[in-house]
């Protein structure tokens, strides 16, 4: 790997001298992490440190040891992450309700059946009420989801009845979104709470209030406002630009803006305006989880993931990049120097020296979406055309898996049941499933550790579901396609896909959407025949390649539902030794699941196996079963 990516031989580029630097060169040249901090051993939060905890100097100023140390970083890593996807849903919560109330105008109730299901869920008397009443009483429920009460969160409630009672024992039921967060952050000030056990349950506890709280909510919200998915077939890879359209890119988290962009983008009028200016049309195309938004209800293809922002304006063919907030790469106003492309930030809270900044207003957001496509029209005749060099690589995938798509799909509409899936892992024909979620990481660009992971999983007949831009990952390596099956799933699972028409790995959405997994697993527990707690199914967790803040609060939300998560890379932790004892061994007596991790993907799928098989001994369904057709004789002495 050289220090710099260069531009198409034939461009050039004064500011930077032909050469880009990319986040793989900065992570060459950024060497080898930190060891007090990879190991969670340097305190910064008081004003006598910062102290790092060495043989020499076993705890720090104040006496913290190294266990409190790391405790207290993992924990405000949790709630960083927790923040970050609560305040996503509240921000839809805010948007339902102005709907509702009739405040705006351009954005609608697409799914009633799915406002109605959760209506439901919360135990919502619809009788003569209208849509939006029913709206604005599930608003009224989900506002107060967010703020303190004495009572566990109603969310909570969608879990099945033997989990919430494994939260209530350990006292790990959070009471309110916010005030999680305020109360693990007051904990872990300097001169608190001490005590690494107690730390991490707590953290567990806030984490909790994001994956049955913010994200199971924003999910909810997401799918009455814009659609549940169903599955769609479109493209993947940065040969999704087109050499002859404005090229538009969505990049970030916010469906609110992607929503309306995707409207404005096939608008006739901007097209033909476009025409006018050179180009034969719009090209719209997500990076990230916008990607995934976009992707999942519009088959809107997918330009690229997290690691491919910045080489997508190197294609020299993105008019304008729209970004909002998560996983923005501010190297991308260095990149963007080089070539005619306008950065956007549509967000308000998130600014970034050489974007241009244009809060999206969802008051006027039809009017303001129109006016950035037509701002990005604009930028076409700027296009360099010598630096223009789009790759041709481009693959199928299929994604818009929602949890009704796969009781529909199992079951038929009017039938809908998870019993088949159910049938199919109790007959040995599915071994396990395995949730396969995360980022890419800068740091195993070439080892592929998720598509291999997911290749072997498949093989030995798992079925994986997948989310976030590990997805897009595994969709550019061909595996998200039904026809995937045939040549790399196990016997077993290839039946079962071959019988119900789906792909052996199931693309459920954005990282946010790690709630559709959750609800997934609790409509296995309820259909019956796997136990009765989540933490009884042959299931697991994996982030291969996870980089964020939101990862650990994600997979600490898995481990307080009873699921086993392995990592690729170990948690920034193990320089507390009782620590690390406690969230890979220890915890699982509390909630069930824990933490592992394996730097090799043979490691890694051994252990996973290990814990699936262990679970169908547990179970009693560790030896596969042959089908039998049963004659009529035969069902009548069943006697059911």
């Amino acid at each position: 790997m050289t220090e710099k990516t260069s531009l198409p031989a034939h461009g050039s580029c004064d500011s930077c001298d032909g050469q880009i630097s990319t986040v793989w060169q900065r992570t060459e040249t950024a060497g080898n992490p930190c060891g007090f901090g990879s190991k969670g051993i340097c305190c910064r939060i008081c004003n006598m440190g910062p102290c790092r905890i060495s043989p020499k100097t076993p705890v720090g100023i104040c006496g913290a040891d190294a266990d409190t140390i790391a405790a207290r970083n993992l924990v405000r890593e949790i709630v960083a992450g927790v923040s970050a996807h609560s305040d996503h849903g509240r921000h839809l919560v805010h948007t339902l309700k102005m709907v509702a109330q009739g405040s705006i105008t351009d954005y609608a109730i697409k799914d009633e059946l799915r406002l109605r299901e959760a209506a439901a869920d919360y135990g919502i008397d619809t009788t003569d009420k209208s849509i939006n009443e029913i709206a604005l009483a599930l608003v009224e429920i989900f506002e107060k989801e967010f703020a303190h009460s004495e009572k566990p969160l109603k969310t909570l409630s969608l879990a099945p009845q033997k989990r919430f009672g494994v939260w209530d024992k350990n006292d790990i039921a959070p009471t309110g979104i916010d005030s999680s967060v305020v109360e693990m952050m007051h904990r872990t000030h300097m001169g608190v709470d001490h005590a690494h056990e107690h730390l991490l349950l707590g953290g567990i506890k806030t984490a909790l209030a994001d994956g049955w709280g913010g994200s199971m909510i924003a999910t909810t919200v997401s799918d009455i406002l814009f659609g549940t998915p169903r599955p769609v077939r479109t493209m993947v890879n940065l040969g999704v630009l087109a050499d002859d359209k404005v090229n538009i890119i969505v990049h970030g988290h916010e469906p609110v803006l992607s929503e309306m962009i995707a409207i404005a983008c096939s608008d006739r009028e901007l097209i033909d305006y476009a025409k006018s200016k050179g180009a034969q049309g719009i090209q719209l195309a997500g990076i990230c989880c916008t990607a995934n938004e976009i992707l999942m209800r519009h088959g809107i293809p997918a330009a690229g993931s997290f690691l491919q922002q910045e080489l997508a304006i190197m294609t020299g063919a993105v008019e304008m990049m729209m970004v909002d907030v998560h996983y923005i790469m501010p190297g991308l106003a260095t990149v963007a120097k080089c070539f005619h492309t306008e950065i956007v930030s549509t967000s308000s809270i998130a600014a970034t020296e050489g974007f241009t900044p244009a809060n999206f207003d969802i008051a006027h957001a039809a009017g303001h979406a129109k006016q950035l496509v037509k701002q990005a029209i604009d930028n076409f005749p700027n296009r360099n055309r010598d630096k223009v060099c789009i790759p041709d690589e481009k693959m199928e995938l299929v994604a818009g898996f929602s949890v009704r798509t796969v009781f529909e799909m199992l079951g038929g509409r009017f039938r809908a049941s998870f019993r088949p899936l159910n049938d199919a892992i109790i007959d040995g024909r599915i071994r396990g499933v395995v949730a396969v979620i995360g980022c890419n990481n800068p740091r195993d660009p070439m080892k592929n550790t998720s598509v291999d992971l997911v290749m072997k999983l498949i093989a030995a007949d798992c079925l994986v579901l997948m989310t976030g831009c590990t997805a897009m990952a595994c969709a550019r390596a061909g595996l998200l396609t039904p026809e995937t099956a045939f040549s790399h799933a196990g016997h077993g699972l290839r039946e079962v896909c071959e019988a119900v028409g789906i792909p052996p790995v199931l693309h459920m959405g954005s990282c946010v959407d790690n709630s559709r997994l959750l609800s997934a697993a609790t409509e296995v527990v309820n259909e019956g025949g796997l136990g009765d707690d989540i933490a009884d199914l042959p299931l697991a967790g994996a982030a291969p390649e996870w980089v964020s803040e939101k990862a650990v609060a994600i997979g600490h939300y898995f481990v307080g539902s009873g699921v086993y998560v392995m990592l690729g890379s170990p948690l920034r932790l193990e320089g507390g030794k009782r620590l690390h004892s406690f969230i890979t061994d220890g915890v699982e007596a509390v909630t069930g699941g824990k933490f592992a991790w394996a730097n090799t993907v043979d490691e890694q799928i051994r252990l996973i196996l290990e814990h699936i098989d262990k679970k169908r001994v547990a179970l009693g369904i560790q030896t596969k079963r042959e089908r039998k057709l049963l004659g009529m004789k035969e069902r009548r002495e069943l006697n059911v």
